[in-house]
C-alpha cells in the first residue's frame, strides 16, 4: 500500500508541475518540453498505481475510484499524444490537474465488488471503445470551456495574458468539432457493441446508464448535424458540447456512484 501511495503522490506532483509549465508556456512563451516531460512522469506513475490498485488475486477490480482515475488518465494520455504534434496547452490547464486529483481519488475512494475475470474479446472491445470515446469527448468538453472563456474575453476587452497565445476562434471551434466528431463516432461504436451484452436492462442495473448514454448520443448527433447543416458555432456549440458531455458523465459515474456507494450493487 505504501508503494501505491508513493506512486499516486508522484503522479499528483508531476501533474501539478505540468499544469504550472502549461501556464508559463501560455503566459511567457516558455518551451513546451517541460510540459511534455512532467506529464509523461505523471502518466507513467498513475498507470502503475492503477495496475496495483485494480489487480487483486488475479482479478480486475474497477470501482468508482479506479474508474475515475483510469478515465482521467486516458484523457491526459490523449492530450499528451496530441501535444507531441502541436501545442494545445490551454487544455492542459484543466486536464492535468483533474488527472492528478483523480489519481488521488483512485486511492481514497473504496472499490465495491465490481470484479471481473477473463473478459471475452467483444466485451473488451466495447470497454476500449467506451474509454477512447470518453477521453475524446472530455477533451472536447474542456475545449468548449476554453472557447467560452475566449469568447467572453474578446467581448469585454482586447485579449490579455494567456488569451493572446490562443489560436483564432475559428481554429478553436474547428478543433472542438473535430474532437466531438471523433468522440461521437467511437461512442456510436461503443453503444452498438454494448447492446450485444444486454439481456435484461433492469436485472443488470443498466437502464439509467443506457438511457442517459442514448440521450447524450442524440445530443451530440444534433450538435454535429447543426454544425454541418446550419453552421452552428459560438455559445450554441459550447452549450451543446457541455450538455452532451454532462449527460454522458451522469450516465456512467452517476449510475456507478448510486449503485456502488449507495445500493451496494454493480453492473
Amino acid at each position: 500500500m505504501a508503494l501505491v501511495v508513493l506512486e499516486v503522490l508522484i503522479a499528483a506532483l508531476a501533474y501539478a508541475g505540468a499544469t504550472h509549465a502549461v501556464w508559463r508556456h501560455l503566459a511567457d512563451g516558455r518551451d513546451y518540453w517541460r510540459v511534455t516531460a512532467f506529464a509523461a512522469v505523471g502518466l507513467l506513475a498513475q498507470i502503475v498505481a492503477l495496475i496495483h490498485l485494480s489487480l487483486h488475486s488475479g482479478m480486475v477490480v474497477i470501482g468508482l475510484g479506479t474508474a475515475l482515475s483510469m478515465f482521467a488518465w486516458q484523457a491526459a494520455l490523449l492530450l499528451w499524444l496530441f501535444s507531441l504534434r502541436e501545442s494545445v496547452g490551454a487544455l492542459g490547464l484543466v486536464i492535468y490537474p483533474v488527472a492528478g486529483l483523480c489519481a488521488i481519488a483512485g486511492l481514497l475512494v473504496p472499490d465495491a465488488h465490481s470484479a471481473t475475470e477473463s473478459l471475452a474479446w467483444p466485451l473488451q472491445l466495447h470497454i476500449l471503445l467506451s474509454v477512447l470515446a470518453y477521453g475524446l469527448l472530455t477533451l472536447g468538453a474542456v475545449q468548449a470551456v476554453v472557447l467560452a472563456l475566449q469568447h467572453r474575453q474578446l467581448r469585454r476587452r482586447p485579449p490579455a495574458g494567456m488569451f493572446t497565445s490562443l489560436p483564432p476562434l475559428e481554429t478553436m471551434e474547428t478543433l472542438l468539432f473535430r474532437l466531438i466528431g471523433a468522440g461521437f463516432f467511437l461512442l456510436s461504436m461503443a453503444i452498438a457493441t454494448g447492446a450485444l451484452f444486454i439481456d435484461n436492462l433492469f436485472a443488470q442495473h443498466l437502464a439509467h446508464k443506457t438511457i442517459l448514454s442514448l440521450v447524450a448520443w442524440l445530443c451530440f448527433a444534433v450538435l454535429l448535424f447543426g454544425r454541418w447543416r446550419y453552421g452552428w458555432r459560438g455559445r450554441l456549440a459550447v452549450r451543446g458540447a457541455l450538455a452532451g458531455y454532462g449527460l454522458l458523465m451522469l450516465a456512467y459515474f452517476g449510475s456507478k456512484l448510486v449503485l456502488e456507494l449507495i445500493l451496494g450493487e454493480h453492473w
